[in-house]
């Protein structure tokens, strides 16, 4: 029991959610040191999904200006995997920013694609292969594909 419980004044007050969070973020430990896990694969995803946006708008223009029969389902369809993947590029941003993290740039040397990312004061790079974009690349697209159009990922033979 604290001084205040049988204050009745303290009841009506409202408490802000900035000031909720202030509050709890008193009692969590700040992480220090490198990126973790989880932190590096939301950087790995802010760094896929421009790409996947390129890549869908560029198939959108193809599908839109060609005479396939079914064109305006598939640009449809473009148009709603663009929207899943600027909102899950919207979410990854947003929590990469709640973290404290900036991913700044991207150089290419050898086939390997660098971007640098400061974290907790970290300087680092991040690199990865063409060839470990492309299957990154197909493994969002085929998920979000399936959320689309509804079908489970956990089917059962």
């Amino acid at each position: 029991m604290t001084k205040l419980d049988g204050n009745e004044r303290w009841k009506s007050k409202m408490l802000l959610t900035e000031h909720q969070e202030q509050y709890q973020d008193r009692h969590n430990k700040a992480p220090t040191g490198k990126a973790t896990i989880e932190e590096l694969k939301l950087i790995r995803d802010s760094i896929l999904f421009p790409h996947i946006l390129t890549m869908t708008q560029k198939g959108l223009d193809e599908i839109s200006g060609s005479r396939i029969t079914l064109h305006q389902i598939m640009a449809q369809f473009m148009r709603a995997l663009m929207d899943r993947v600027s909102l899950e590029s919207f979410h990854v941003r947003r929590e990469l920013k709640t973290k404290s993290i900036r991913v700044i740039s991207d150089e290419t040397i050898d086939e390997i694609v660098y971007n640098r990312y400061i974290c907790r004061g970290y300087n680092e790079k991040f690199g990865m292969t063409r060839e470990v974009m492309r299957t990154e690349i197909a493994k969002h697209i085929s998920r979000m594909a399936k959320d689309i159009l509804g079908f489970e990922s956990n089917t059962k033979e």
